[in-house]
């Protein structure tokens, strides 16, 4: 009898080795740093040849739910992207700015006291775009009146969780997102004739996210 309060004393000890948990009914916050690299191209461009667009990071905010101890849904959300737009013979041309939420279902691997929790997700995109305009070299090659079409596309990721206790986790995850748009101006020649484009584009980018998470 007296190895009993012995053996409940090292059951406490080792119970929040077994509290780490991505159980059913979690709810998970992440926070980090996420940076989207467009792997772009596009239709000719009045003859100077695809867009470029640069990479941009910004604060990367994930909310998600745990529907049972393996599979759960997130929704993915950012301060908005900023991009430089360019030609190779005129360089920068253009600045836009786009938000790309996503819905994610995803799977995890292993069970609920696992320390790592890898997991798998596809799901949806919404891409939408704003604040599109020309600079200077632009407007000085007579483009005007820029807009973009928003995008609806697949979203496929990966990404671990390390679990440092029962709250808090550290997390990458890395994302590809199937976004095509068109990109619409208007350009004016010399003497003055206004012609409007659209230009299809592909920006398909890959999202890289680094932060920390809680979970409650």
């Amino acid at each position: 009898m007296k190895k009993l309060p012995l053996v409940c004393l090292i059951a406490a000890t080792l119970a929040p080795s077994f509290a780490f948990a991505h159980q059913a009914g979690d709810f998970l916050f992440r926070a980090g740093s996420i940076t989207v690299r467009p792997n772009e191209g596009s239709d000719n461009v009045l003859g100077l040849g695809s867009f470029n667009v640069n990479n941009d990071t910004q604060l990367g905010l994930t909310f998600g739910y745990m529907i049972t101890d393996n599979i759960g849904i997130e929704l993915l959300g950012a301060t908005p992207f900023n991009h430089d737009v360019g030609l190779k013979a005129t360089g920068t041309i253009a600045t836009v700015k786009h938000l790309p939420p996503s819905l994610m279902a995803q799977y995890y691997f292993g069970t609920k006291e696992s320390t790592w929790r890898p997991y798998l997700g596809a799901g949806i995109n919404y891409t939408t775009f704003f604040s599109e305009d020309f600079n200077n070299t632009g407007k000085g090659a007579g483009l005007s009146n820029l807009s973009v079409d928003d995008s609806w596309g697949v979203a496929l990721q990966a990404g671990v969780d390390y679990n440092v206790d029962k709250n808090w986790v550290v997390n990458t995850s890395v994302w590809w997102m199937n976004i095509d748009t068109d990109v619409n101006f208007t350009s004016t020649d010399a003497a003055g004739n206004r012609t409007r484009h659209s230009v299809s584009t592909r920006l398909d980018p890959w999202a890289f996210m680094f932060g920390v998470g809680y979970k409650f």
